[in-house]
């Protein structure tokens, strides 16, 4: 059976974690066999939890599991022959060996490896619900997303690549004074690019996977979601659903807090049209910290009230770019209910801001595409198309 698995991801600090785990333990009440697992290298899951959570399954309660993903485990398993040659590597050249260490892992990739805890479980057949509370940043996600460069490089490069170093291995050690990589080298990196093709397949399942961004009412922390949740529709990663955290309550108004929660309520409106049609789940700022299991079930209610927290709220893209064969960029957008007189564009750097019937919706574009015009329009069957071009391209002088 294939498991329902929902990723957590957004800013550190607004309660990723805690979601995460009012997520889990809604699930196993449910009576689904439930596993959450933490693959923050700051990760608090244990203390949001309130018990131990060991680096494999511990159980944490009735249906559910907990574990805390040990980064250099991973990296010991994943990454071992790369990792011993480029330090040997390293050292030979006067990197200190500590240095030289830190130095064979590039950025993001201890937290890639964490995350390939996930492709374990998938394949287990041991859970019903896998709850992910995710590194706070979108980078891990986006190396997850090039499966047809992981195919390109296994089926064109890797071989030839293999048969020439084996045959240039003796003369480089001797002339050049370099050390090749050697097949556990190459192994490692195959395993790799394997399991970003796999990752890429249980991430882009919608009927089984789907990310759900979390974050506070902040204008600074609503654009980092803004840009992350691009790049899921970008990749073809489905969001089901928006949890905005920590949002002041009616009761405050009036009082100290007041001018903060109108505030808030402004932003909220952003949140809206930002993320259009996924769900906009909400939480309050509660009177004390979310953790232990009476906290987390409070939290889960406010956040789920009557809806199904394993269900799958939201099933498709809400915008989907695609670059084409002439170099243009396409953007499609779903707007139903709507006609072709009532839609407005602006584009202003990376934001699109789509206008209809007095409703605004900002798509966040790429950086890549901050410079592009917006060069035609088409709305059809419920949906409307953009083009894009690059202005250098466009331009006479370039």
């Amino acid at each position: 059976m294939t498991p329902r698995t929902i990723l957590y991801t957004g800013k550190g600090g607004v309660g990723k974690t805690s979601v995460a785990a009012a997520t889990a333990r809604r699930c196993a009440a449910a009576g689904a066999r439930t596993l959450v697992l933490s693959t923050d290298p700051a990760g608090s899951l244990a203390e949001s939890l309130e018990t131990e959570v060991g680096s494999e399954p511990t159980a944490v309660s009735d249906g559910l599991w907990g574990q805390q993903v040990r980064a250099q485990e991973e990296m010991e398993r994943h990454w071992s022959g790369v990792s011993e040659w480029l330090g040997e590597l390293l050292v030979e050249r006067g990197v200190n060996p500590i240095t030289a260490e830190e130095l064979t892992v590039p950025p993001g990739l201890d937290e890639l490896f964490s995350l390939l805890q996930l492709k374990h479980h998938h394949e287990s057949g041991e859970w019903d619900s896998v709850v992910v509370d995710c590194a706070p940043t979108g980078e891990t996600l986006r190396l997850l997303s090039f499966p047809d460069v992981a195919r390109w490089w296994l089926e064109k490069v890797f071989p030839h690549e293999r048969q020439l170093l084996a045959a240039a291995r003796p003369i480089a050690r001797t002339m050049l004074d370099v050390s090749l990589p050697s097949e556990a080298v190459f192994a490692d990196v195959q395993r790799l690019m394997d399991s970003l093709i796999a990752m890429n397949e249980i991430l882009r399942d919608r009927a089984h996977a789907t990310i759900r961004l979390v974050m506070n009412p902040d204008k600074m922390v609503i654009g980092e979601a803004m840009r992350t949740f691009t790049y899921l529709n970008l990749y073809g990663y489905v969001t089901d659903a928006v949890i905005v955290n920590r949002v002041f309550p009616d009761e405050v108004a009036g009082t100290y807090f007041g001018a903060w929660r109108e505030r808030q309520q402004e932003h909220l409106g952003l949140v809206e049209s930002a993320f259009s049609p996924v769900p906009v789940l909400r939480a309050p700022y509660f009177e004390s910290e979310v953790i232990g299991a009476e906290m987390l079930d409070r939290l889960g209610a406010e956040v789920f009230g009557g809806l199904d927290a394993g269900a799958v709220l939201h099933d498709s893209l809400s915008h989907e770019l695609v670059i084409e064969e002439d170099g243009s960029a396409s953007l499609r957008l779903d707007l139903p209910f709507s006609e072709k007189g009532d839609i407005s564009l602006k584009k202003i750097g990376t934001e699109l801001v789509v206008r209809v019937e007095g409703q605004k919706r900002t798509i966040m574009l790429p950086p890549a595409l901050a410079d592009w015009r917006a060069t035609g329009a088409r709305f059809a069957d419920g949906a409307l198309q953009v083009t894009l071009d690059d202005a250098a391209r466009l331009s006479p002088t370039a």
